[in-house]
């Protein structure tokens, strides 16, 4: 009977290692190609002391150079982006940083607020599997999922992605247990140069007006926040497009007038920003490139340290050591993207 025991006890837990082993395996990597699916699990790596933390989509994580930040003003900074990151998946990543650490600012990038519920099940995993399990992330799978989409495939990823064996590459072998970071503090760099040209105008809508579940979750936000004794502040990137409709930041400017925020459009401040869309973008106006999101961190960072009084930490031991390590990753990357791309210094 002992034996017994002992065979289906070791069949089981050899059962279990196999599945996770194929589950690391075929589980995508976010390494190389398509990177922004690793974004949210590096949050976890960091020490967990920053003054401000970012939240929203690709309009974020592509805007704001956190380096710029801590060099310019001494102000540490961290990204929690994703790809088409939502309103609501934005609600439970601020949730999930108060779990770990009080910044004194949190800065939302309001594009997503023209999202009523998730538009794809591939962004809701490149936002959602790389966050840590607590009833955070349990809340933000249920808020995410579409229609079809099942709780069970996000706890065991390997009922989603057992058909990936035909995509295999030798990264995901490399990258089964360790990940090479792909960010800088969830600043995602690239160097390159796409001018804005022929930036087509928005078409018209049949509705303007953000959805019940958007202005739901803003409130969650703002609440949470005020409750933490956190400063929450709105802004809009200056990304061409998506267009934003005038409708858009109406009801936006309302809501923050409303309940005391400020709200920041920096397409309203690309001059005094000095943004130029000849080379500050390396998609014809969508993102920022490098240079665009270094000027846009000078800009915020002013008002970060000037109006908001957020203290210069440069000097403290600790975070003076850690960003000599990521400015040295920082350039490394600056100098390798402009191989990649063929740009040679002027």
């Amino acid at each position: 009977m002992k034996k017994k025991i002992l065979k289906y006890g070791l069949t089981a837990v050899i059962s279990i290692a196999i599945l996770f082993l194929l589950q690391r395996l075929l589980m995508p990597k976010y390494v190389d190609g398509i990177v922004e699916g690793a974004f949210v699990a590096e949050y976890y790596e960091e020490e967990k002391d920053h003054d401000v933390i970012f939240v929203g989509d690709c309009e974020v994580y592509e805007t704001f150079s956190p380096l710029v930040l801590w060099e310019e003003y001494g102000i540490n900074a961290y990204i929690r982006g994703s790809a088409q990151q939502y309103i609501f998946q934005s609600y439970y990543m601020v949730e999930d940083t108060l779990r770990y650490e009080t910044p004194d600012v949190v800065v939302f990038n309001i594009q997503s607020l023209q999202y009523d519920e998730a538009q794809s099940e591939a962004y809701n995993r490149m936002t959602l599997e790389g966050m840590k399990w607590s009833k955070t992330k349990v809340d933000a799978i249920n808020a995410s999922m579409k229609e079809g989409e099942q709780f069970l495939d996000y706890v065991f990823p390997i009922l989603r992605y057992h058909t990936r064996w035909s995509e295999l590459t030798e990264t995901d072998v490399q990258y089964m247990f360790d990940k090479k970071k792909v960010s800088h503090n969830g600043y995602y760099m690239r160097v390159d140069v796409k001018p804005a040209e022929n930036v087509p105008e928005g078409r018209p809508l049949g509705n303007y007006d953000f959805g019940e579940n958007a202005w739901k979750y803003l409130d969650m936000m703002r609440e949470l926040c005020a409750e933490k004794g956190v400063t929450l502040l709105l802004v809009k990137a200056p990304s061409l497009y998506p267009y934003w409709y005038p409708e858009y930041e109406a009801q936006v400017e309302a809501y923050a007038e409303e309940h005391g925020l400020r709200y920041i459009n920096l397409l309203e401040d690309a001059e005094a920003i000095g943004l130029d869309y000849t080379t500050d973008t390396y998609d014809a106006g969508l993102h920022m490139n490098l240079s665009g999101a270094e000027k846009c961190a000078r800009f915020l960072g002013h008002v970060l340290s000037v109006e908001y009084g957020l203290e210069d930490r440069r000097g403290e031991a600790a975070l003076d050591e850690a960003w000599r390590g990521k400015k040295e990753a920082y350039e490394a990357e600056i100098a390798e993207q402009k191989v990649k791309y063929g740009i040679k210094d002027e």
